[in-house]
């Protein structure tokens, strides 16, 4: 395994082990309930948005170590950002984790959530990765259907 691989597994085991943001935030007035049925995850993600801009970001819920990961970098990663720019956060992640395992896909700009690169290979996680993102997104548009990977 590169070096590079087992960093990206040991961030991924962190987040699972020590998920951040897993709460329900005060101020939370967004929120979305997701359901990954072939895994088993479930998560609500909670969002506090104000005059268009992620204030604070948190879920709970239950899954596999890419879920809850998952989870815990996006809510890192979205806090403090225009709903604009966490959409193009979105676009960045589900390129990178859905794009063929062969193709050069642009990580620039993703951080962290860069150690998702390698989920790509493995097409029946993908939906685990991407859970608490479509789930997020369910939460800004207020949608209320909860959001599911089926």
């Amino acid at each position: 395994m590169s070096e590079l691989r087992e960093l990206y597994q040991s961030v991924i085991l962190d987040h699972n082990k020590r998920p951040r943001n897993f709460r329900q935030p005060e101020g939370a007035n967004r929120s979305a309930d997701g359901d990954n049925p072939l895994c088993g995850d479930k998560l609500t993600v909670y969002l506090a948005v104000k005059d268009g801009v992620v204030e604070d970001a948190g879920f709970i819920g239950s899954g596999c170590a890419i879920s809850k990961a998952s989870a815990s970098l996006m809510t890192e990663a979205i806090k403090g950002k225009r709903v604009e720019e966490v959409e193009k956060l979105f676009a960045g992640f589900h390129q990178l984790v859905t794009a063929p395992p062969t193709a050069e896909v642009e990580s620039a700009g993703l951080g962290k959530l860069a150690v998702f690169t390698g989920v790509r290979e493995f097409p029946v996680r993908v939906k685990c990765a991407t859970l608490a993102w479509h789930t997020m997104r369910s939460a800004l548009a207020q949608g209320g259907a909860p959001a599911t990977t089926e």
